[in-house]
C-alpha cells in the first residue's frame, strides 16, 4: 500500500559493514496510530531486546533517533531494562507533533526519563525548553555532510549530461505539502530565464505537473522523481541553486549536500535553515515563503552569485568529525553517570 510497500522490502535482518541488524515489525493502525504508535513499538522491539541479553549479548545504551515515537519507546524499553537512554530531536518530532495533547505529554515524560538529549539544531532544542526541560541537559548536535561523496567536479560534464543551457534551479525532497513544491514552481513565471528540476516522489507529483501546466511553464520544469542518494552530487553540481521552501525543517541535509558541491541555496527562513544559511557564500534565506518571496529570493542571489570555491569553503566547516566525537563524549558521559559535557558550536 503506497509507500508501505518499500518498508515492506527491506529485510527482517542484515548485515552492514560488519554489524548485525533487525528491523522489527510493529502493526501501525490507521487513524489511532499516531497515539498507539510508541506502545506498538515498544511491543514490538522488546522481545528482540531481551532475545538478544538471553542470547548472552549485552549492551550499554539505548540510542533513539527521532523523539516520537521512537523516544517514548526507547525511555519505556529504558526502563524495563535498566539501561541509559539518548534521544535525539531531528525536526517533526519537536516542530510539529508536541501540538497534540497526548503526545506532548509522552514527549515530555520521556523528556524526563532520558539520561541524554540532543538536538540537531538551535532552534528544536528552544522547543524542547518551552516543554519545560532544562537547557543544560540540552545538547546540540548539528548533522554534517559527507565531504568526499558531495563534492565539486566538473561542472560543464554534469550539466551537459543534464542536457542544460539555460540557468537552472533545483528543488530536492519528497512531493508533500511541507516541501513547498509549488512555491518554487509558481516562482517561475517570475523567473522567464530559469528551468526548474525536481527530484523527489510523493502524493503531490500530479498536482504539481498540472500546476506547471496551468502556468504555462511546463516545458521548464523536469521531474526526475526519486533518485538514489549516490546520484545526487552530480545533480547539484549541475544546478546554478538549490531552492528550498520547506514549512518545517529540522535540520536539512540537502542545503549542506548542495553547499558541499559548491552549489548555493535559497532557501526559507524557518526553524534550523537559518543555522545553515549563515553567509553570504551559503546563498540567499527568503524574506517571505511565498511564490513571491522565491523569485525575490533567486534574483538576489544571482545579483550577488558566491564563487562556488567558497560555498564549498563553506560546507567544509560541517564535516561530521565534530559531530561524532560530540556523540561519542555524550555516551561515554552518560556511562559514567556524569553530566554531558558542553558541546562546542
Amino acid at each position: 500500500m503506497g509507500r508501505y510497500r518499500a518498508l515492506a522490502r527491506i529485510p527482517k535482518r542484515e548485515e552492514r559493514h560488519g554489524l548485525q541488524i533487525e528491523h522489527p515489525r510493529y502493526v501501525a493502525i490507521p487513524k489511532v496510530g499516531m497515539t498507539a504508535a510508541p506502545f506498538l513499538l515498544y511491543a514490538a522491539v522488546r522481545p528482540v531486546l531481551r532475545r538478544l541479553l538471553l542470547s548472552g549479548y549485552d549492551f550499554d545504551l539505548i540510542d533513539a533517533h527521532y523523539f516520537y515515537p521512537d523516544g517514548v519507546a526507547a525511555a519505556m524499553l529504558g526502563r524495563k531494562l535498566g539501561k541509559p537512554v539518548s534521544i535525539t530531536a531531528r525536526g517533526t518530532d519537536l516542530n510539529l507533533i508536541p501540538n497534540f495533547a497526548l503526545p506532548r505529554r509522552m514527549i515530555k515524560w520521556a523528556a524526563a526519563e532520558a539520561d541524554g538529549l540532543v538536538t540537531v539544531c538551535q532552534a528544536l532544542k528552544d522547543v524542547l525548553v518551552e516543554l519545560g526541560v532544562a537547557a543544560k541537559n540540552i545538547k546540540v548536535l548539528r548533522n554534517g555532510v559527507d565531504l568526499d561523496l558531495f563534492c565539486p567536479r566538473d561542472r560543464d560534464a554534469a550539466r551537459k549530461a543534464m542536457g542544460l543551457d539555460e540557468p537552472a534551479l533545483l528543488s530536492v525532497g519528497n512531493l508533500v505539502t511541507e516541501k513547498a513544491h509549488e512555491l518554487v514552481i509558481s516562482a517561475l513565471p517570475m523567473l522567464p530565464e530559469m528551468r526548474l528540476i525536481i527530484v523527489g516522489e510523493g502524493p503531490q507529483e500530479n498536482e504539481l505537473r498540472a500546476l506547471a501546466r496551468s502556468l504555462d511553464v511546463a516545458d521548464r520544469v523536469t521531474f526526475l522523481g526519486g533518485m538514489p542518494h549516490e546520484t545526487l552530487p552530480e545533480i547539484y553540481r549541475a544546478a546554478d541553486a538549490l531552492v528550498l521552501a520547506s514549512s518545517r525543517e529540522g535540520w536539512p541535509n540537502v542545503l549542506l549536500e548542495a553547499m558541499a558541491c559548491g552549489t548555493p541555496v535559497v532557501a526559507s527562513n524557518v526553524w534550523g535553515i537559518p543555522e545553515i544559511v549563515a553567509a553570504p557564500a551559503a546563498g540567499v534565506l527568503m524574506s517571505e515563503r511565498t511564490a513571491k518571496g522565491v523569485a525575490a529570493g533567486v534574483q538576489a542571489l544571482f545579483a550577488r552569485y558566491p564563487d562556488r570555491a567558497a560555498t564549498r569553503a563553506y560546507a567544509e566547516g560541517f564535516s561530521w568529525e565534530k559531530t561524532t566525537q560530540g556523540q561519542i563524549e555524550l555516551f561515554e558521559s552518560i556511562l559514567k553517570g556524569q553530566d554531558p559535557p558542553p558541546i562546542a558550536k
